[in-house]
C-alpha cells in the first residue's frame, strides 16, 4: 500500500509570521514589500514541490498600540491578486492562493478575481473564504459595527453558494468560436444565476468563462463550531491552527467526521495545521536559531501581539500574575480559546504568554531535518492532518534551509513528491475537477481565456 503523501504550503503574508522576522540577522527587513525577493522565494518553492503559495491579507492595519505598531513588520504588504498575478508568469506549477473575504466584498468581485486569476495561472488558484475578524475594517467600508461572528458565518455560506454559482455561469464548451459561421458564443449555454437571498442579490452571468479548473480550490481556516461546519459543507483544503497533536486529531476526526454525515468524501479536503519551522545542522543550533529569533521581539508588541490574539486590550493586565476572566467579544473565538488553554495547560504568566505569543505561539517544529520530518511523518500517520502550511521563520534563510534540507529528507521517507503529478492545483492536491451545477459535461475541453 502506498504511503500517505504530505501536502505542503507555503503561509507567505506576512512573509514570517514571527515578529521579530525582519530584524533577525541576514533577513530581508522589507521582505512583505519586496517583489523580487518574492519572486525569488516562490520558485525556490517551487523547486522544492510545494504545493501551493498562500497569500493571507488583512483589510486594516492590524489594531494595536502605537509603540507595537512602529516595530510591526505586517504593517504593509501587496494586495494579494495584483501579487499573484505577476507570480503566476514567474511559475508553472505551484498553487496560488488569496484570500478573499466574504463580509467586505462582493460576490461578483471575488468571481472575477478568482476566474481571472485562474485562467492566468494555468488552472492554479485558490480562494482561502475568511470572514474578516478585525473589527477595525469595517470603519474601512462605510461600516460603524461589525456583523457579529455567527452571521458572518452565514453569509460566508450563502457566498459561497452564489460565487461558485457564478463560476458555473457557461458551459465548458460554451464559447465556440466559430470563425466560419460567425458564432462566437453559444447562449444556451449560458446561465443567468439570478440569486435572491437572505444577505445576497445577484443576477449574473459572470462575464468570464468558466475557470480552468472548474472551480478554483476553495480553502478555509476557522475552527469554531460555525467554521467547522462550514469546511465540512464547502472547503477543499483548511488551514488550520497548530495545537497539540491530541488535538490536532480531535479537530481532523471532527471535520472528516462532518464530512461523511454530509456524505462528502473526506479524501476531497486537506487539513494543513500551521506549523513554524526551525532548522539546524544540530538540535541546539536550532534551539539557538529560535532563541535569537525570540529575543528580537519588543515587549510592546508581544502585549499587542496577545490583546489582537485575544480581542481584548491585555496592556492594563498584570504582567506577572495570570491571565484574567476576558469578557465576551466579537473578535475570533478559536483563536481566543487557544491562547486561553495555552496559558492554564502551561500556567503561564500574562508576560510569558505576550512573549510566547509575541513571536509566534502556535505550533512549532524546531531541531535537525530528520527529528522535523519524524513530526511531521508522526502527524501524518497519526491522522492528525493532511500536510502543512509552513510558516518560515525569516526570509530568505529560513525558506532555504527548509526547502534545501527538509525537503530531501520527506521525500526520501517517500511521503513528499519528487515531481509534480499535474499543471493545475486540483490535480497536485489530488482533488477532482467540480462538474457545472448547470451544465452536464461538453465537449469535456478545458476552457480558454476570453
Amino acid at each position: 500500500m502506498a504511503k500517505r503523501q504530505l501536502k505542503l504550503g507555503a503561509f507567505m503574508r506576512p512573509v514570517s509570521i514571527h515578529t521579530g522576522a525582519w530584524r533577525y540577522p541576514g533577513a530581508v527587513p522589507d521582505a512583505n514589500f519586496n517583489y523580487p525577493l518574492l519572486k525569488r522565494l516562490i520558485q525556490k518553492l517551487e523547486a522544492g514541490k510545494f504545493d501551493a503559495f498562500f497569500m493571507a491579507d488583512h483589510l486594516a492595519v492590524l489594531n494595536m498600540p502605537v509603540e507595537a505598531l512602529k516595530r510591526s513588520h505586517t504593517v504593509t504588504s501587496f494586495e494579494p491578486f495584483t501579487l499573484l498575478s505577476a507570480l503566476a508568469a514567474s511559475t508553472s506549477h505551484i498553487g496560488l492562493i488569496a484570500t478573499g473575504s466574504t463580509t467586505f466584498d462582493e460576490p461578483y468581485h471575488i468571481a472575477r478575481r478568482f476566474a481571472s486569476l485562474d485562467h492566468i495561472s494555468g488552472g492554479r488558484a485558490g480562494w482561502n473564504i475568511v470572514t474578516t475578524s478585525n473589527p477595525d475594517a469595517a470603519l474601512n467600508f462605510g461600516l460603524d459595527d461589525h456583523m457579529a461572528h455567527d452571521e458572518r458565518y452565514k453569509r460566508a455560506r450563502e457566498f459561497f453558494d452564489v460565487v461558485t454559482g457564478l463560476w458555473d455561469s457557461f458551459a465548458d464548451d460554451a464559447f465556440v468560436r466559430d470563425v466560419d459561421s460567425g458564432i462566437y458564443v453559444d447562449p444556451d449555454k449560458m446561465h443567468v444565476l439570478d440569486h435572491k437571498g437572505q444577505y445576497l442579490k445577484v443576477r449574473g452571468p459572470l462575464n468570464i468563462a468558466r475557470p480552468v479548473q472548474g472551480w478554483p480550490v476553495i480553502v478555509q481556516a476557522g475552527a469554531s463550531e460555525p467554521g467547522k461546519q462550514l469546511a465540512a459543507e464547502t472547503a477543499e483544503a483548511v488551514f488550520t491552527g497548530g495545537g497539540s497533536l491530541k488535538d490536532a486529531q480531535a479537530l481532523y476526526a471532527d471535520i472528516k467526521g462532518r464530512m461523511d454525515r454530509l456524505g462528502r468524501n473526506r479524501d476531497h479536503l486537506k487539513i494543513l495545521p500551521g506549523a513554524f519551522v526551525v532548522v539546524g545542522d544540530t538540535l541546539d543550533e536550532a534551539r539557538d536559531k529560535r532563541a535569537l529569533l525570540d529575543s528580537k521581539v519588543h515587549y510592546a508588541s508581544a502585549i499587542a501581539s496577545l490583546s489582537v490574539g485575544l480581542g481584548v486590550d491585555a496592556s492594563g493586565f498584570d504582567p506577572d500574575g495570570p491571565l484574567p476572566p476576558l469578557p465576551e467579544t466579537n473578535a475570533s473565538k478559536s483563536g481566543q480559546e487557544r491562547l486561553v488553554a495555552l496559558a492554564e495547560r502551561e500556567k503561564l504568566t500574562v508576560r510569558q504568554l505576550a512573549q510566547r505569543v509575541g513571536g509566534y505561539g502556535g505550533l512549532s517544529f524546531v531541531g535537525t531535518p530528520a527529528s522535523i520530518a519524524d513530526e511531521m511523518e508522526e502527524w501524518l500517520v497519526t491522522e492528525a492532518c493532511d500536510g502543512f502550511n509552513v510558516m518560515f521563520p525569516f526570509l530568505p534563510g529560513g525558506l532555504d534551509d527548509f526547502v534545501d534540507k527538509v525537503v530531501p529528507e520527506l521525500q526520501r521517507r517517500g511521503i513528499f513528491r519528487t515531481a509534480y503529478e499535474g499543471t493545475t492545483l486540483r490535480e497536485n492536491l489530488g482533488l477532482s475537477r467540480p462538474e457545472n451545477r448547470f451544465f452536464a459535461r461538453g465537449s469535456g475541453k478545458i476552457p480558454q481565456a476570453v
